[in-house]
Protein backbone atom coordinates (compact mmCIF):
# COMPACT_ATOMS: atom_id res chain seq x y z
CA UNK A 1 0.00 0.00 0.00
CA UNK A 2 2.68 2.50 1.26
CA UNK A 3 5.01 1.64 -2.03
CA UNK A 4 1.96 2.23 -4.31
CA UNK A 5 1.06 5.71 -2.96
CA UNK A 6 4.89 6.69 -2.96
CA UNK A 7 4.56 5.44 -7.15
CA UNK A 8 1.64 7.64 -7.49
CA UNK A 9 3.40 10.66 -5.74
CA UNK A 10 6.34 10.27 -7.78
CA UNK A 11 4.61 9.95 -11.11
CA UNK A 12 2.23 12.92 -9.71
CA UNK A 13 5.22 14.97 -9.05
CA UNK A 14 7.03 14.21 -12.62
CA UNK A 15 4.00 15.00 -14.63
CA UNK A 16 4.00 18.78 -12.60
CA UNK A 17 7.26 19.02 -13.60
CA UNK A 18 6.59 18.02 -17.26
CA UNK A 19 3.38 20.77 -17.30
CA UNK A 20 6.07 23.44 -15.87
CA UNK A 21 8.95 22.65 -18.43
CA UNK A 22 6.09 22.93 -21.25
CA UNK A 23 5.08 26.41 -19.96
CA UNK A 24 8.57 27.20 -20.58
CA UNK A 25 8.69 26.16 -24.04
CA UNK A 26 10.40 23.44 -23.85
CA UNK A 27 8.10 20.78 -25.43
CA UNK A 28 10.73 18.13 -25.89
CA UNK A 29 12.07 18.20 -22.15
CA UNK A 30 8.64 17.89 -21.23
CA UNK A 31 7.26 15.12 -22.86
CA UNK A 32 10.27 13.32 -22.12
CA UNK A 33 9.71 14.21 -18.25
CA UNK A 34 6.09 13.32 -18.49
CA UNK A 35 7.25 9.75 -20.34
CA UNK A 36 9.14 8.67 -17.42
CA UNK A 37 6.72 10.07 -14.82
CA UNK A 38 4.15 7.75 -15.89
CA UNK A 39 6.39 4.38 -15.37
CA UNK A 40 5.67 4.60 -11.67
CA UNK A 41 1.93 5.17 -12.44
CA UNK A 42 1.95 2.28 -14.77
CA UNK A 43 3.74 -0.50 -12.65
CA UNK A 44 1.50 0.65 -10.15
CA UNK A 45 -1.71 -0.25 -12.59
CA UNK A 46 -0.15 -3.67 -13.63
CA UNK A 47 0.91 -4.77 -10.05
CA UNK A 48 4.07 -4.66 -10.58
CA UNK A 49 4.50 -3.00 -7.59
CA UNK A 50 2.66 -4.80 -5.62
CA UNK A 51 4.55 -8.44 -6.53
CA UNK A 52 7.63 -7.02 -5.79
CA UNK A 53 6.96 -5.35 -2.33
CA UNK A 54 5.87 -9.10 -1.78
CA UNK A 55 8.67 -10.72 -2.87
CA UNK A 56 11.29 -7.97 -1.42
CA UNK A 57 9.51 -9.30 2.18
CA UNK A 58 9.55 -13.17 1.41
CA UNK A 59 12.33 -15.61 3.07
CA UNK A 60 11.33 -18.04 0.33
CA UNK A 61 12.23 -15.41 -2.48
CA UNK A 62 15.41 -14.41 -0.58
CA UNK A 63 16.03 -18.24 -0.13
CA UNK A 64 15.65 -18.57 -4.08
CA UNK A 65 17.82 -15.90 -5.09
CA UNK A 66 20.36 -17.43 -3.06
CA UNK A 67 19.91 -20.83 -4.66
CA UNK A 68 20.33 -19.00 -8.32
CA UNK A 69 23.30 -17.18 -7.00
CA UNK A 70 24.92 -20.64 -5.90
CA UNK A 71 23.82 -22.13 -9.31
CA UNK A 72 25.73 -18.94 -11.21
CA UNK A 73 28.86 -19.36 -8.94
CA UNK A 74 29.14 -23.35 -9.63
CA UNK A 75 28.89 -23.14 -13.08
CA UNK A 76 30.85 -20.01 -13.48
CA UNK A 77 33.96 -22.38 -11.57
CA UNK A 78 33.30 -25.28 -14.21
CA UNK A 79 33.91 -22.73 -16.70
CA UNK A 80 36.75 -21.17 -15.60
CA UNK A 81 38.53 -24.66 -14.43
CA UNK A 82 37.49 -26.07 -17.96
CA UNK A 83 39.37 -23.33 -20.07
CA UNK A 84 42.16 -23.72 -17.91
CA UNK A 85 42.46 -27.65 -18.53
CA UNK A 86 41.86 -26.71 -22.36
CA UNK A 87 38.36 -27.56 -22.51
CA UNK A 88 36.28 -30.41 -21.89
CA UNK A 89 37.86 -33.99 -22.00
CA UNK A 90 36.28 -34.52 -25.34
CA UNK A 91 37.76 -31.14 -26.76
CA UNK A 92 41.15 -32.14 -25.33
CA UNK A 93 41.06 -35.33 -27.07
CA UNK A 94 40.41 -34.04 -30.19
CA UNK A 95 42.77 -31.57 -30.23
CA UNK A 96 45.26 -34.01 -28.91
CA UNK A 97 44.40 -36.69 -32.27
CA UNK A 98 44.28 -32.94 -34.74
CA UNK A 99 48.17 -32.53 -32.99
CA UNK A 100 49.20 -36.13 -33.90
CA UNK A 101 47.93 -36.05 -37.67
CA UNK A 102 49.72 -32.37 -38.30
CA UNK A 103 52.92 -33.76 -36.84
CA UNK A 104 53.04 -36.61 -39.06
CA UNK A 105 54.50 -36.10 -42.77
CA UNK A 106 51.57 -35.24 -45.30
CA UNK A 107 51.64 -36.30 -49.08
CA UNK A 108 51.86 -33.37 -51.24
CA UNK A 109 52.38 -32.78 -54.46
CA UNK A 110 55.89 -30.98 -54.82
CA UNK A 111 54.25 -27.36 -56.38
CA UNK A 112 51.75 -27.65 -54.17
CA UNK A 113 53.04 -24.24 -52.25
CA UNK A 114 54.39 -22.75 -55.80
CA UNK A 115 50.72 -20.41 -56.47
CA UNK A 116 51.32 -18.57 -52.60
CA UNK A 117 54.67 -17.89 -54.12
CA UNK A 118 53.81 -16.88 -57.42
CA UNK A 119 55.18 -17.18 -61.08
CA UNK A 120 58.89 -16.42 -60.18
CA UNK A 121 58.66 -19.72 -58.01
CA UNK A 122 57.15 -21.86 -60.64
CA UNK A 123 60.34 -20.36 -62.59
CA UNK A 124 62.87 -21.74 -59.95
CA UNK A 125 63.48 -18.45 -59.45
CA UNK A 126 63.68 -16.85 -55.70
CA UNK A 127 60.82 -14.25 -54.77
CA UNK A 128 61.02 -11.15 -56.89
CA UNK A 129 62.44 -7.89 -54.66
CA UNK A 130 59.91 -5.79 -54.02
CA UNK A 131 60.22 -2.25 -55.71
CA UNK A 132 59.18 0.66 -54.26
CA UNK A 133 57.27 3.38 -56.37
CA UNK A 134 58.86 6.34 -56.05
CA UNK A 135 56.03 8.84 -57.47
CA UNK A 136 53.22 7.43 -55.09
CA UNK A 137 55.81 8.38 -51.91
CA UNK A 138 56.53 11.92 -53.53
CA UNK A 139 52.56 12.81 -54.57
CA UNK A 140 51.58 11.38 -50.47
CA UNK A 141 54.48 14.39 -49.71
CA UNK A 142 53.65 17.09 -52.24
CA UNK A 143 50.16 16.80 -51.46
CA UNK A 144 50.71 17.05 -47.55
CA UNK A 145 53.40 20.17 -48.24
CA UNK A 146 50.46 21.88 -50.37
CA UNK A 147 48.17 21.30 -47.43
CA UNK A 148 50.79 23.02 -45.04
CA UNK A 149 51.86 25.92 -47.26
CA UNK A 150 48.20 26.65 -47.65
CA UNK A 151 47.52 26.91 -43.99
CA UNK A 152 51.14 28.68 -43.50
CA UNK A 153 52.93 26.03 -41.67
Amino acid sequence: MIAETVCSAVAAAGLGIAVVAAYRKRYLTATRIAAYALVPLGLVMTGVVEWLADTAFSPTAWAGFGVLGLSWLLFATTRTVERRRGGTRKERKAAREAARETSAPAATAPGASAPALGQAASRGQGPAPRQKPAAQGDDDFSDIEAILKKHGI
